[in-house]
């Protein structure tokens, strides 16, 4: 099991019918996801819509999921940034709170170097040296991706703990995990990849599936985990219509159409994004009837 768990879920952020966040409803929907399969929760990073968040409002939620789940769960606040003494400083803060540790993602849009990349994760880690750190690599979001040299160096700090790892790129992930230490976990940041990096030496998921089928993701880990890959791979089939669905359109964006559909009423989403097509919101309804 990873140092965070097997299955942890990257939480939305519901909002009231005034876009504003609904913190009640984020406590009820934490709790739930604890209930139904997920080791931790991921709090405001990219499906909790953190680039629209206010930083009072993030460190409220941070505070608010931590309290409806207390220690049944991890809690990981999302407090990377593209400046890093902001990424510093809202780490430093989320670390008072009695979280579990902090997601921090490669900065996106200024494109910094592999050294400017050590720099800025090697800062963040030292300035908050005891509270444990996952790194975030997705390029297709961000613009530039981690080097397997940098990783190998990074792993090598203390509380630098972790990688969801979404680059998509399984070739990646096994190079990263044949030169760094078994100790240093690998989340798959794709819900269809999970099990093909399980089986190159990953430790689980950083999900929004989970969402929705929490106890199944956390039975197909658990079955690898026991040898019967057969059956892993047969929940991993049974799911993965799903998996595909939930990004037809930008994530969050239509895991928060299938929520509604569940009836967890989470709210639209805050400008630029728009809500689910009628398309993709008929596409999932389809696949929810399928997996019930």
């Amino acid at each position: 099991m990873g140092y965070f768990g097997r299955v942890l879920t990257a939480m939305v952020t519901p909002f009231g019918a005034d876009n504003a966040v609904d913190y009640s409803l984020a406590e009820k929907l934490a709790a739930h996801l604890v209930d139904n399969g997920s080791d931790g929760l991921v709090v405001c990073g990219t499906t909790g819509e953190s680039p629209t968040l206010s930083w009072d409002e993030e460190f409220q939620l941070f505070q608010c999921v931590k309290a409806a789940v207390g220690d049944r769960a991890k809690v990981i606040a999302g407090t990377g940034s593209n400046s890093t003494q902001e990424a510093i400083e809202a780490t430093r803060k989320a670390a008072a709170l009695n979280l579990d540790g902090t997601l921090q993602v490669v900065p996106y849009y200024n494109k910094p170097t592999q050294a400017g990349l050590l720099q800025h994760f090697r800062a963040i880690a030292t300035a908050c040296d005891d509270f444990p750190v996952m790194l975030y690599n997705i390029p297709g979001r961000t613009g530039q991706s981690f080097s397997i040299e940098t990783l190998v160096q990074l792993s090598a700090v203390d509380n630098i703990v972790a990688i969801k790892e979404a680059s998509g790129n399984l070739d990646f992930a096994s190079h990263l995990r044949a030169l760094t230490p078994s100790a240093f976990a690998i989340y798959s940041g794709d819900d269809s990849l999970t099990l093909p990096l399980l089986a190159i030496g990953g430790c689980g998921v950083v999900s929004v599936a989970s969402h929705l089928v929490g106890n199944e993701l956390q039975q197909m880990v658990r079955a690898f985990e026991a040898g019967d890959v057969q059956g892993a791979t047969a929940t991993h089939l049974k799911l993965f219509p799903l998996f595909k669905a939930l990004f037809l359109e930008t994530n969050p964006i239509p895991v928060k159409a299938a929520l509604a559909l569940k009836g967890w009423q989470v709210g639209s989403l805050r400008s630029p994004l728009m809500p689910a097509s009628d398309a993709v919101k008929q596409e999932l309804q389809t696949v929810l009837k399928s997996l019930a």
